[in-house]
């Protein structure tokens, strides 16, 4: 870390602690050369999960989006908002520990049916019959059966 000082490059930490939020650390730091004092602050970098869509073109993954889908689902279903929050959150931690940055709306959409499979099935339905498109009564009663 550079001394805001005299500039030279090496410094020693003398004291870190988390800030209120948690979502910093604060470093104070001693300047090898000339002695001064100085704070640093430690964040992570958050780097955005980017949604590739069918048309091709790329948006900003939206945890709120996959909710309101979810939660249209499961309208009128015996499921909690917490589930729904749990199962989110097991997608976005997924989608965040894989290397690549960008994921299809494809890939999204089926990580959702695995968890509403879970979840109640008819929310998965649903959210299937949607998702996949369903035309007819026959590619419907194909997914029940795969149950």
């Amino acid at each position: 870390m550079r001394c805001p000082f005299c500039g030279y490059e090496e410094s020693k930490v003398i004291d870190s602690r988390p800030t209120d939020e948690n979502e910093r650390i604060r470093r104070r730091r001693e300047c090898i050369q000339c002695g001064k004092r100085f704070t640093t602050y430690e964040t992570i970098e958050d780097v955005p999960i980017i949604v590739v869509k069918k048309d091709k073109s790329r948006e900003v993954f939206e945890r709120n989006k996959v909710l309101k889908g979810m939660l249209r689902a499961c309208e009128k279903r015996p499921v909690t908002v917490n589930e729904l929050e749990n199962a989110i959150s097991e997608i976005e931690s997924a989608l965040q520990s894989a290397t690549d940055r960008e994921v299809t709306s494809v890939r999204i959409g089926e990580l959702i049916m695995e968890k509403l499979k879970g979840i109640d099935e008819v929310a998965y339905v649903r959210f299937a019959s949607v998702y996949k498109e369903f035309d007819s009564a026959s590619s419907f009663i194909e997914e029940i059966s795969t149950l």
